[in-house]
């Protein structure tokens, strides 16, 4: 193996190798780390908000099968060991539901099971929490964190994504550089949507986010967090358990592509790979290489809204803060662009580009002819495309709910752009089809 490899292999083992991955999934799966969304008796009750045909559907069914229903709509994906529960939240004792990372970090592809580090491209979170405020309104019960803060901060406009960054910074501007509370808001927050990426790419990452501009460490990793009754104490005692958090996300392996590969074919699409791609998204195989590579945002050319909403002043506060050891991890005050990621298990990962907005690889390959506005199938899989099976629509029906809107991909609207990554075009069209077989053995 390259030396250079090597060095970046040390570097990134640095931190996981304190943590326990058995350890760090228990954490997650059973402590709470926020205040809780919604009990037992809403998650119950939310499907009698539905339509009344949606509704009479489910109505009759056992309340297994309901749960099921309810779980779908929302894009909560079972447990693989307990299907009644929802592998983004911890239900404690007394029936209350707390959110835990795999709200967005497990999901399901191609219709098969919960696997945790897989990104929830299903997930509907701002419909949940507009369902969940108006059952316990009905039921009589307070609000919770999620559903007074909604109001404020959408938590997806589009299904499948998360508005993760601004929860980041607005959390963030009520931090000093210790994590104390300080009550202070954010100044200035753009809202925008994002694809969470697959956890079995950070083992090969020294740094994290799209951008690459904050530190691979657990700290970093309990930002959201930061609500005001977690006070710094507790920042302090949960690092360790963060550590082990770290380790499950670096244990956590990609899947294997499930369909047949033409073995001809694939190998002439690693030449063409290595020759064209390996630049930026590194090698594969036992003697791989990842160069972790910031491609400059008008070298790239996707939406640059990600990249400019995240603030100087959010940058600079992490960089002086706890969550980087007070600057002794770096932090990116000026990324200027987009990190290459691993390719590993890409065709699990759909949809593509950071905010999700190309449903294929194939798309992804033929810039041209990438839908403008399209919404998936609940389960489907394009095994010849590699990607989400979708229906492609001229717009969104202007007689559509907020909750329907949220279905669709829009092309058009602000921080969903499709464009750019337009490197492909430099492959003849036998070239494509022969990468487009090699992507799916990584």
């Amino acid at each position: 193996m390259p030396r250079c490899c090597l060095i970046l292999l040390a570097l990134a083992a640095t931190v996981s190798d304190a943590g326990d991955p058995d350890r760090g999934l228990r954490f997650l799966l059973n402590e709470p780390v926020l205040p809780p969304d919604f009990d037992d008796g809403v998650i119950e009750n939310v499907w009698r908000l539905w339509p009344a045909g949606e509704r009479a559907a489910v109505e009759n069914l056992p309340e297994a099968d309901r749960r099921a229903a309810v779980f779908a709509r929302y894009g909560l994906q079972p447990r693989p060991e307990n299907p009644r529960l929802a592998a983004g939240y911890v239900r404690d004792a007394d029936g209350d539901w707390s959110m835990n990372c795999f709200a967005c970090h497990a999901g399901s592809v191609a219709g098969g099971p919960t696997r945790y580090g897989l990104p929830n491209t299903h997930t509907a979170l701002h419909s949940l929490t507009e369902d969940v405020l108006a059952t316990k309104l009905r039921q009589f019960k307070l609000p919770s964190h999620m559903d007074v803060g909604h109001k404020y901060i959408p938590l997806n406009r589009t299904d499948g994504t998360t508005n993760a960054v601004v929860f980041g910074v607005a959390l963030g501007a009520g931090r000093d550089r210790d994590m104390n509370p300080t009550g202070r808001r954010a100044k200035h927050v753009v809202h925008h949507d994002l694809d969470a990426p697959p956890w079995w790419n950070v083992k090969k990452k020294r740094s994290l986010y799209a951008d690459g501009f904050a530190p691979k460490n657990a700290r970093v990793l309990m930002q959201f967090m930061m609500l005001p009754v977690n006070d710094a104490e507790r920042f302090y005692g949960w690092e360790k358990d963060f550590e082990d958090v770290l380790a499950f996300i670096e244990s956590v392996e990609p899947p294997e592509w499930p369909f047949g590969v033409d073995a001809e074919l694939a190998g002439r699409g690693r030449v063409a790979f290595e020759e064209n791609c390996s630049r930026c998204h590194g090698t594969y195989g036992d003697d791989w290489t990842y160069p972790e590579t910031i491609v400059p945002i008008e070298e790239v050319g996707t939406d640059r809204v990600r990249l400019d909403a995240l603030t100087p002043e959010h940058r600079r506060w992490m960089k002086e803060g706890w969550l980087s050891r007070y600057g002794e991890d770096d932090v990116l005050l000026d990324p200027g662009g987009y990190v290459a990621p691993p390719l590993d298990g890409i065709w699990a990962s759909a949809p593509y580009l950071h905010n999700g907005s190309v449903p294929t690889l194939w798309h992804l390959m033929h810039p041209a002819e990438r839908p403008a506005v399209w919404r998936r199938t609940k389960d489907g899989y394009d095994e010849g495309r590699v990607g989400l099976t979708f229906e492609e629509v001229d717009a969104v029906p202007a007689d559509a709910t907020d909750a329907e809107r949220r279905g669709y991909r829009d092309a058009g609207r602000f921080g969903m752009s499709n464009a750019g990554h337009d490197f492909p075009d430099e492959l003849t069209e036998p070239q494509k089809r022969a990468v487009l077989e090699y992507l799916k053995t990584l």
